[in-house]
């Protein structure tokens, strides 16, 4: 082990952050960590807020810092957190997001199939508790919620965790949109523990109005922006496309990195049973997938190379969204058409992966799978939307759905 290697990192957002001791600095040293170095924490959506250049590395850190002061912050009310719990929690919330892939959420599930980051995370944390002898044991039970204290799962994965106040302020400092602001430290201070159940003191709930309305608000526009949207469903037409040429043997380029994905298709069984795949995913990052890019915009397949070429020098999908689906479908079949001829496309196989149509939704706050619970001053423990005198609370807690449609801007209707 690393001794006497504790460090202090100068973060833009949250000022200086101490790594609290030798084994954790060990940790965030490990390559499968440094890989977060080389993933983009929002992926595409540079092509919209050119700033937004911030990777998983910081946010890992950034969440770690908000693990310590709130800890910190619950011990100072009186309750007992063991050293061993502090450091099993700054373990869990600093690895929380290590299973991502390349481009973040982009490809999530184009390389594997439905397999999420957090199905990842949770071998890659059993992978290193085998490495580290069982140090991790703690950790793992925290972040899969098998640990007998409740409330350290919630700060690591909840309506409000330290996850969500790192990625909202980090993401809106980077993105330069303000809306995104929420006050994360005074958030921390009002978090209190009942029943060993994570709560909000009454006087913060203005904070956590102004949290839930800040991420509604970067739902829309950050990660769900019409432009993202564009650039990820290009992406990800891409790589199927790649894909669907490397299983027939027509593709003159495959990436060593990403011959593995490319000329198998894995399921969660076949993936986490296979050693290599798994050791080959955490080779990849964001430089693998635009080196990808660059050469196949030189490929002979028409269809990968042009996509190749569009992305590459930002020629983005159109995209049209709409409330109702039936809007939509009524519109597919011309847009289909009209993309096979402007392209000169042999078919409508081919034309699959210039009309791209889907679904976004938006969901601020679900009451019914983890409620943000309100301690009033006469004890009692009320929903933030019961608790609330303001009706927007009620209003995000609707999931609002919406219905795209993405196709070449060349090809005008």
């Amino acid at each position: 082990m690393i001794q006497n290697r504790k460090k202090v990192i100068n973060d833009p957002v949250w000022g200086f952050i101490n790594v609290p001791n030798d084994f954790i600095y060990e940790l965030i040293q490990h390559p499968w960590i440094q890989r977060l170095r080389r993933i983009r924490q929002l992926g595409l959506t540079e092509f919209v807020y050119p700033g937004a250049h911030h990777t998983r590395f910081h946010h890992a850190l950034g969440a770690m810092h908000l693990m310590t002061e709130a800890l910190k912050s619950l011990k100072s009310k009186g309750h007992v957190i063991t050293s061993e719990e502090f450091e099993a929690a700054q373990i869990a919330i600093l690895l929380h997001d290590v299973g991502h892939g390349p481009l973040s959420h982009a490809l999530e599930y184009s390389l594997l199939h439905n397999i999420s980051h957090e199905h990842i995370t949770e071998h890659i944390l059993h992978q290193l508790n085998i490495q580290y002898q069982g140090r991790l044991d703690r950790a793992i039970a925290m972040f899969n919620d098998s640990y007998s204290r409740k409330f350290f799962h919630q700060l690591i994965s909840s309506q409000l965790d330290m996850d969500r106040m790192d990625y909202l302020s980090r993401d809106s400092f980077f993105t330069g949109v303000s809306e995104g602001t929420i006050g994360a430290d005074r958030l921390i201070k009002m978090l209190d523990v009942v029943d060993d159940f994570l709560v909000v003191e009454e006087k913060g709930i203005y904070s956590i109005e102004n949290f839930l309305t800040a991420r509604r608000l970067m739902y829309w526009q950050v990660y769900l922006h019409k432009t993202t949207l564009s650039a990820e469903t290009m992406t990800i037409s891409i790589i199927k496309r790649a894909k669907y040429l490397a299983l027939q043997n027509k593709l003159q380029f495959i990436p060593p990195q990403l011959a593995t994905f490319l000329q198998q298709t894995f399921n969660r069984d076949t993936f986490f049973n296979s050693s290599a795949a798994f050791h080959d995913f955490l080779s990849l990052d964001d430089v693998d997938i635009w080196y990808a890019i660059k050469r196949w915009s030189e490929e002979s397949d028409s269809v990968l190379n042009q996509l190749s070429k569009m992305l590459l020098l930002r020629q983005l999908f159109k995209v049209q969204i709409h409330s109702e689906n039936t809007t939509i479908q009524d519109s597919l079949q011309e847009i289909q058409q009209k993309t096979t001829e402007a392209l000169h496309l042999s078919n409508n196989e081919e034309c699959n992966f210039f009309v791209i149509s889907g679904t976004i939704s938006n969901a601020a706050y679900q009451s019914e799978n983890a409620r943000i619970m309100i301690k009033m001053k006469n004890g009692a423990l009320l929903d933030v939307a019961e608790a609330s005198d303001l009706p927007n609370i009620q209003a995000i807690r609707k999931i609002v759905k919406k219905h795209y449609v993405c196709w070449p801007k060349i090809v005008s209707l």
